[in-house]
């Protein structure tokens, strides 16, 4: 909503002409994406003590794998019983205020963005519910989670395909390290990509959020090569230059990246080990879900897969470990996600943590490396 302050440098004159031109900054993104970081990072900071508060005093604690399903696990992680988990709502809070505040207003795929963080969000927060009250690790039947994840993306894909503005890109397939997509039109396999993508990065984050401050901190540079990303694909002289599909109202989508940022290591301060609060579903499905559409939305859905490798090994891990045991009755991993692989292996939580952190950096580095190999 500050997007329109920058319409005060038109009334710039007389002896605060100087200070009302300033304002001219307001209709940039770079400008408010940074903004928005910083917003999403302070709201975190701020209330992040208040709710963790209300949470423990509403006994949202997290409940660990009892010791009859997995013994050592248990030894590692059953000091964190009770710590409060659905904490996702601090870190989505602070996203969606910094982005009500930053993001300009009539953007259709900023709309797209939020609805998308609310409706995954909803949906990861009636899971970690519903486990807390069970004190289980069952939430929401995996069958109805993933319908409803499917019905988000036919909703995507309607979008996408009936917009005059976006629907020129819709059904095409880029690559990395090809100038012009692959297939010009995917038809109804256009669903499916997307289906692939969105259920594909919420589940994959949601798996990743295993360790205190893991999935945070790996969005964070997720994040942060979307951002460029999408920048660049909003902006017709910069997606020429670097001979990539110029995607109209996606530049805008820096601003949602940069505040998911800042909200992210907002978060991380709390999340840290030991962790004060587990982001949960809540927050985990969001983001997954978030990254998807963005990804979607600057004609990247594959680069993801490489911004995002650490995502792709936790849960590239759980189907290896589930179809090698199912077809061979033998387990690859000591156990799934890789993370709780290391970690049965002799690694300190906080020395996972670090390296996998260090991995992100790397396949984030990696993905925006590709813009110039086309």
């Amino acid at each position: 909503m500050l997007y329109y302050l920058y319409t005060l440098a038109d009334y710039a004159e007389g002896p605060f002409s100087a200070i009302l031109k300033g304002f001219n900054v307001f209709q940039y993104i770079t400008f408010r994406a940074v903004a928005a970081g910083v917003t999403a990072f302070l709201l975190s900071l701020l209330f992040g003590n208040w709710v963790i508060r209300h949470l423990i005093s509403l006994k949202l604690g997290q409940p660990i794998r009892s010791q009859e399903e997995v013994h050592r696990l248990h030894e590692l992680h059953g000091s964190k019983a009770g710590t409060p988990t659905m904490g996702g709502v601090l870190l989505l809070g602070a996203l969606l205020i910094s982005v009500f505040l930053w993001a300009r207003p009539t953007n259709p795929l900023v709309w797209l963005a939020l609805f998308s963080v609310i409706y995954l969000g909803a949906l990861g927060f009636i899971d970690d519910y519903l486990k807390v009250t069970k004190k289980s690790s069952d939430g929401i039947s995996s069958r109805l989670k993933f319908g409803l994840q499917c019905v988000l993306a036919a909703m995507i894909t309607a979008f996408f395909v009936w917009d005059p503005a976006l629907k020129a890109h819709a059904s095409q397939l880029y690559v990395p390290f090809f100038k012009e997509p692959i297939i010009q039109s995917l038809g109804i396999f256009t669903f499916f990509l997307y289906l692939f993508v969105i259920v594909g990065a919420s589940n994959a984050v949601n798996l990743t959020d295993g360790l205190d401050g893991l999935a945070a901190g790996c969005t964070a540079t997720v994040a942060f090569g979307f951002a460029v990303l999408t920048y660049a694909a909003g902006n017709i002289k910069i997606a020429q230059y670097l001979q990539i599909p110029f995607v109209p109202f996606s530049g805008e989508l820096a601003v949602v990246c940069v505040a998911l940022v800042g909200a992210s290591l907002g978060f991380l301060w709390w999340n840290c080990h030991p962790a004060r609060v587990f982001m949960g579903d809540t927050g985990s499905l969001a983001i997954g879900g978030l990254l998807g559409v963005v990804a979607i939305s600057a004609k990247q859905e594959l680069l993801l897969a490489l911004i995002g490798g650490v995502f792709v090994l936790e849960a590239g891990s759980v189907i290896l470990q589930v179809a090698s045991f199912k077809t061979t009755g033998k387990r690859i991993f000591k156990m799934s996600p890789l993370h709780h692989h290391f970690e049965l292996s002799g690694w300190k939580e906080s020395t996972v943590i670090v390296r996998f952190w260090i991995l992100s950096v790397i396949f984030a580095l990696l993905g925006l490396a590709t813009l110039k190999l086309r």
